[in-house]
């Protein structure tokens, strides 16, 4: 099976410790982790071989949208963050996803570039792009202290 991937990058006006810290605290993450109409929870162990769960349900009837698990494999605060998601069901499933958060100093602000490779179907990852860049509207948000 070939691998798959998916790159994003944004550049947030916002200082490299700021974005970071949106990223691994639970409680700015599951204020832009998400979409309108979604509440998500998330439990973050932002070390190597620690935990990341996040689950996104649906405010209107309470369905689950999507969970996300895995461990975080590789950080250096602030600049990189490399996170596994595996299956919840079946952590020994080969078909692990990498994610993989590069932050940098850019004229002021933050670039921030989002690197998921693994091996899921290909049309995932059209839809991976479309909904990490959903995300990052909502992070600018967030970082701008425009929530909700």
């Amino acid at each position: 099976m070939a691998t798959k991937e998916a790159t994003i990058t944004r550049v947030f006006d916002a200082p490299r410790e700021r974005v970071w810290d949106a990223i691994v605290d639970p409680d700015q993450l599951v204020k832009w982790f998400g979409h309108d109409g979604i509440t998500t929870t998330a439990e973050i162990d932002a070390r190597p071989g620690g935990e990341f769960r996040a689950a996104m349900v649906n405010d209107a009837d309470g369905s689950e949208v999507a969970s996300f698990a895995g461990r975080y494999r590789d950080i250096d605060e602030p600049s990189r963050l490399v996170q596994a998601f595996e299956n919840p069901e079946d952590p020994s499933d080969p078909n692990t996803e990498i994610l993989t958060y590069t932050l940098r100093d850019v004229d002021g602000g933050t670039e921030l570039t989002y690197h998921q490779v693994g091996h899921l179907p290909d049309e995932q990852y059209p839809l991976i792009v479309e909904g990490v860049n959903g995300f990052y509207d909502r992070l600018e948000k967030h970082l701008a202290g425009v929530d909700g």
